[in-house]
């Protein structure tokens, strides 16, 4: 039986990876500096070396701030041949760190693109990050994800890409999610609302049950700022153009959004994706 650990077993996505490896080929050990409750097909790691020593496939679900850190610590400890899997949403640090480890160690530096509230990793999308030899990376991270969808990019592109895909939504979900948490009369507010309104409030507050740290740690990626500084520079223009009476500017600005989106997008099938959802959401 193969020796599988998980670093950060405490975690929410630490939780997510012991329930899915126990109960299959692997015996999973978890170890968590804060917590040692990790079910009960996971045995208890007293310390993070004791952790790895035996290890044939190491995971850290660890703050990204604190991997770097970790990999050092453990590298040396691993036995030969063993796999390092790190599955941090900012990579550049991290590759650099996954590149220095000793040649006995395999490093797989992979990104989930789904939460721990998933039954399945069948069709979901989980981001690789070649360190030293891509091939065999991406083969080892299918077999343990089989059925998921790879994406293969380096870690300066995967970092240009999340600060859109993870960053812009979470700085804007959050400042939503502020403001609406400030309304005094909420009760009212959801009587009058309508379809748009219903579904950005379920995704600003799904967003919510993320612990601050993660959120702290998507919008700390240095790639958002530029995002970040069109997005303050665009919502400043439209907003003094509309106080200015430029109309026609900002039905300009609308329409060439509108026509870029189109290159790509069926905004139709949007909308009706969008009633699909409400209703759901009312169900």
């Amino acid at each position: 039986m193969k020796q599988l650990t998980v670093i950060g077993a405490g975690g929410q996505m630490g939780q997510w990876f012991t329930n899915y490896f126990s109960g299959s080929e692997y015996q999973v050990t978890g170890y968590d500096s804060e917590s040692n409750d990790f079910g009960k097909n996971v045995i208890v790691s007293e310390s993070l070396v004791g952790a790895i020593l035996k290890a044939d496939y190491v995971i850290l679900c660890t703050p990204t701030r604190r991997t770097p850190e970790v990999i050092r610590l453990i590298a040396k400890e691993m036995k030969r041949g063993t796999y390092l899997i790190e599955i941090s949403s900012e990579k550049s640090k991290v590759v650099s760190s996954l590149s220095k480890m000793p040649d006995k160690i395999n490093p797989i530096c992979i990104h989930p693109m789904f939460g721990p509230g998933i039954k399945t990793v069948k069709n979901q999308n989980i981001i690789s990050v070649p360190i030293k030899d891509a091939k065999k990376e991406l083969t080892v991270a299918k077999e343990l994800f089989e059925g998921a969808n790879f994406v293969t990019i380096d870690a300066i592109e995967h970092d240009k890409k999340i600060a859109i895909i993870l960053g812009l939504t979470h700085l804007m979900n959050l400042v939503f999610a502020n403001i609406i948490s400030k309304d005094e009369k909420s009760l009212l507010t959801e009587k009058m609302s309508g379809t748009t309104f219903r579904v950005q409030k379920v995704l600003a507050e799904s967003i919510m049950t993320e612990t601050p740290e993660l959120i702290e740690t998507i919008i700390a990626n240095p790639e958002i700022r530029r995002v970040a500084e069109d997005l303050w520079k665009d919502v400043g223009r439209l907003l003094t153009s509309v106080q200015e009476s430029k109309t026609e500017e900002v039905i300009e600005y609308i329409k060439n959004c509108q026509e870029r989106l189109s290159k790509h997008s069926d905004l139709n099938d949007s909308y009706k994706k969008l009633t699909k959802m409400a209703k759901t959401i009312e169900n």
